[in-house]
Parts: structure tokens; C-alpha cells; sequence
């Protein structure tokens, strides 16, 4: 419990209506949660305006309402504080309430349109490896020291961000590592947290459905960039244009890696196969279980990462080559029987999709046919829906369009979206299969001796989402079963 009072010492009060002395035992968004001695923060989001759930909230017990607009009736009981921006007044309020568990550890953020789930799971592995006791907030799970926390949400809202924190600091981690999502950042859900340090993987068209524009996107990447203190570190990719981009206003202290330039963190791929990566990382050689060029820039960054958080560079290089990938990402099942091998990877971008196809077609054999499995999710981005079919159709021998999360849009809908994509040439290359299952099923079974079958966009879900209701769903599983029996 806290005084409200003391809550509010960060805060820029427009004005308070109320008894100002009051006691908060707990912070929520949902006027469902409300209860006896709560603040509820009004929140004006994307689909929906919290101002709308004050009474609600008010019913349900809550006696103080952080807001932007003050209603026209007041409650006599009920204490109202007005703010210019309840969000990021939300951060502050949240950080306070759980006692600063972000100054209490070194936390580091990643952003970025790919990588940021194999970053920050690799990071959590490392620091676990090097003998730490650590924590990690991602999409795929988030987890104190060794106990899994289940995730619903790339970056958390800034109460809960705030309740996992103060859960690891009580636990006795010394690091965290985090995703930092776009939305994350432009909803200011990572307001009033102290970080260690920020990395920026790369940037691609992504989320336009929400962001409205390309360039807004990368203002909210950027906007993470932003908040560091001068105590902190920015790493940013500078193999893609808009890593200088990301740190044009930052007052932490910058540092770089590349492939191809010459710059703080230089890794060299000496050499790429199925069974890893060979790598020179300035200047010490490295063998890796990781597959691809792309997780040789998450292998840097963790690397950099590490070595910027004081470690020894031999000892993060050792650790570093016995961890292997995230879940759902290039996950491998090879069918010994017929010589085929299955990956499936959460690749939902239009640019993630070209990486990880071409990744593929480097280490193939010279006559395997390359299988691809994919489609878009709905209510989201529709801009890449055409994109994501046209790489498909130019980086593989035969393409299968399929069900993603449809969500509450109809997949056949979505399926003509990616349709308007497939090049004319390509058209008799390509089968519209709406269930997911049977189109995987049916990549098993057009499979031949030595053939790749990529099975992309939902990675580690084990879940389909249709009509607001998540049917158990696993990609792998399916995959799995059709290969092997």
C-alpha cells in the first residue's frame, strides 16, 4: 500500500478534486479489477477510451481515477487527478508504487521490427550460463530465475511491467532483458522505467495497421531511444540506415555493430551450415549453434551486450556457443526416413520471411525444392499481405497460402489480399489451402527426398485465433506428426 501522495511526487498534477490523503492498495486498467481502495487509470487507447469505465470502476470500489478529463458528475467519495497524458503518468505512479524495481537491477530493452524475441531469449540464457540469476519479459514466456511466467503481450502494460520487476528484484535477479514493442513504447508503457541499456536489431514495414505510416513507426521505435539517461547504453545495428536514426537524440552512450562496417562490435561469417555458424567476432573466433545471417546480428548484439555489461569476452563467447535459438524460431524437425527436412519460424514480416528464405536457399542442396507455408494474420497490417505471398512465390519452388490468426476477419478474405501478390509466372507454383492443418499436411505429403518445407508466421503460438476465441494450434506439433507419424 501507498500513500497516494507519495505516488505522485514525479507527477505533472493539472488538478485534483478530492481528498488527497488517501491509501492505494492497488493500481489497475480494467474497472472489472477495480476494488475497494484502488486507482483506476482512465487510459485513452486504440480501440477503446478508459474514460468510459470511470463509473464502473467507481461501482466496483475504486476511490481514486487518474484521467484527462474530468466528468461532469463527481463522486464526493472519490478522488480525481487530472493529468495531460494518463499513460505516461501511469509509468511514473506504477514505478513508485512497486518501489523502483527498474533502478534495483540492470535492465536492458530490445527493439525492432525482427530479432527481438532470439535477443532477449539468448541474453536471459547468457546471463543464466554466467551464473546470474536473471529475468525475461518476451513474447514467447517471462520468466524469474528458472520460474515461467506465462506471456500475453510483447511489452506488458507499465503496471505489470512493474509487478515482474519488483517479483525479480525480490527474487534476487540481477539482470533483466525485455522486449520493447513498438506499441510499447508509442502507448508509453515503458515509461518510468530505469534501463541499463537499449538495442535496436533492425526495422522493416510492420504494424502499419496501428502506426498509420512507415515514418511513425520509426519515430515510435526511436521514441525508446529517446528516454535513456546518460548512464545508460544504446547498441544499435548500423547495417540498417535508421540505426543512426535511432540515437539521433539520445543522451546514453552509443556504440555500433555490423557485418559489414567497421565498428565498435565487427563479426565476420566465416562460415554458414545446418549445423551452425563459424564466426570471427572482433577478431576472436566463435562457433555457434545458430543458423544464419541473421542470428549472426542477435549472436553480436548479444555479445556486445554482454561485454558493455562488464563481462569477460572469453567467458560470454564460451557460454554464447552452447546456447541455441528461441522457441519457434528456424526450428528444425528432419524426417530420417524420407530425407526431409521441416522449419518453422515465426516469421510474420514481409522482411523476416525474405531472410529466412534466404538463409534456406544458401544451405540447401543444389537440387531441393524449397516448400512454403505461410499467411497474414487478421486485423492487422494489410499492406503486407501481397508482399509476404510475392517473396514467397520468388524464394521457393512451391508455395502453399494458408490460415494464419484470422481473427475477426474471414481468411479467405485475407487469402485474396495475398493472392494480389503472386507474380503471373508463379501462379501454377502456388495452392490456397484456408486450413492451416491440411496445408501443412499437404507440404508433408508433395514433400520429396531432400526437399525444405518452411512452415512460417506463427513460430512458438500454440494457439489459432478466430473470432476472439485461441484454439490449441502448434505449428511444430503438426509439423512434427505429419513428418514422423
Amino acid at each position: 500500500m501507498k500513500n497516494l501522495q507519495d505516488l505522485l511526487t514525479q507527477v505533472s498534477v493539472l488538478e485534483i478534486k478530492g481528498d488527497q490523503n488517501r491509501t492505494v492498495n492497488k493500481l489497475t486498467l480494467d474497472s472489472r479489477q477495480a476494488e475497494q481502495g484502488s486507482l483506476f487509470a482512465a487510459l485513452r487507447g486504440y480501440q477503446t477510451d478508459g474514460h468510459q469505465f470511470i463509473e464502473k470502476a467507481i461501482s466496483n470500489g475504486a476511490s481514486i481515477i487518474l484521467l484527462e478529463e474530468m466528468p461532469a458528475e463527481l463522486h464526493l467519495e472519490v478522488t480525481y487527478v487530472k493529468v495531460a497524458d494518463s499513460a505516461a503518468t501511469l509509468g511514473w505512479i506504477s514505478s513508485d508504487f512497486y518501489d523502483r524495481p527498474s533502478e534495483k537491477l540492470k535492465l536492458v530493452g530490445v527493439t525492432g521490427t525482427n530479432g527481438k524475441t532470439t535477443t532477449v531469449t539468448l541474453l536471459y540464457n547468457l546471463f543464466q550460463k554466467l551464473g546470474y540469476k536473471t529475468g525475461l519479459i518476451s513474447t514467447v514466456e517471462n520468466r524469474i530465475g528458472e520460474v515461467v511466467v506465462s506471456a500475453t503481450h510483447t511489452t506488458p502494460n507499465s503496471i505489470a511491467v512493474n509487478h515482474l520487476l519488483a517479483d525479480m528484484v525480490e527474487a534476487g535477479c540481477d539482470y533483466a532483458f525485455m522486449e520493447v514493442s513498438s506499441h510499447a513504447a508509442h502507448q508509453r508503457r515503458i515509461v518510468g522505467l530505469e534501463f541499463a541499456g537499449a538495442i535496436f536489431t533492425n526495422i522493416s514495414h510492420d504494424h502499419l495497421d496501428y502506426h498509420k505510416t512507415f515514418d511513425e513507426y520509426i519515430k515510435a521505435k526511436k521514441s525508446f531511444f529517446d528516454i535513456l539517461t546518460k548512464n545508460a547504453f544504446a547498441l544499435v545495428n548500423v547495417d540498417d540506415k535508421r540505426g543512426e536514426v535511432m540515437v539521433q537524440n539520445t543522451k546514453a552512450s552509443v556504440y555500433r555493430y555490423s557485418l559489414q562496417k567497421l565498428t565498435d562490435f565487427k563479426a565476420k561469417i566465416l562460415e554458414n551450415s545446418l549445423l551452425g555458424l563459424h564466426l570471427e567476432i572482433n577478431g576472436q573466433e566463435f562457433y555457434g549453434r545458430l543458423i544464419g545471417e541473421f542470428n549472426a546480428y542477435n549472436l553480436l548484439a548479444v555479445y556486445a551486450t554482454g561485454i558493455l555489461l562488464g563481462q569477460d569476452k572469453a567467458e560470454v563467447l564460451t557460454a554464447l556457443s552452447q546456447l541455441k535459438a528461441a522457441e519457434g524460431r528456424f526450428d528444425y524437425i528432419f524426417d530420417q526416413k524420407r530425407q526431409v527436412l521441416g522449419i518453422v519460424d515465426y516469421a510474420h514480416t514481409p522482411d523476416a520471411l525474405e531472410k529466412v528464405l534466404d538463409t534456406i536457399r544458401q544451405l540447401r542442396q543444389v537440387d531441393a525444392r524449397v516448400i512454403t507455408v505461410v499467411g497474414c494474420g487478421g486485423d492487422r497490417d494489410k499492406t503486407k499481405r501481397p508482399e509476404m505471398a510475392k517473396i514467397a512465390c520468388n524464394l521457393s519452388e512451391q508455395v502453399i497460402l494458408t490460415s494464419d490468426n484470422p481473427r475477426t476477419e474471414q481468411p479467405e478474405a485475407i487469402l485474396a489480399d495475398m493472392e494480389a501478390g503472386v507474380p503471373k509466372d508463379a501462379a501454377g507454383r502456388v495452392l490456397t489451402i484456408s486450413d492451416r492443418k491440411q496445408a501443412i499436411k499437404t507440404a508433408c505429403r508433395i514433400a520429396q527426398s531432400g526437399d525444405i518445407i518452411l512452415v512460417a508466421g506463427k513460430g512458438h503460438e500454440k494457439y489459432q485465433e478466430i473470432n476472439g476465441v485461441k484454439y490449441p494450434f502448434d505449428d511444430k506439433e503438426i509439423l512434427k506428426y505429419e513428418l514422423r507419424g
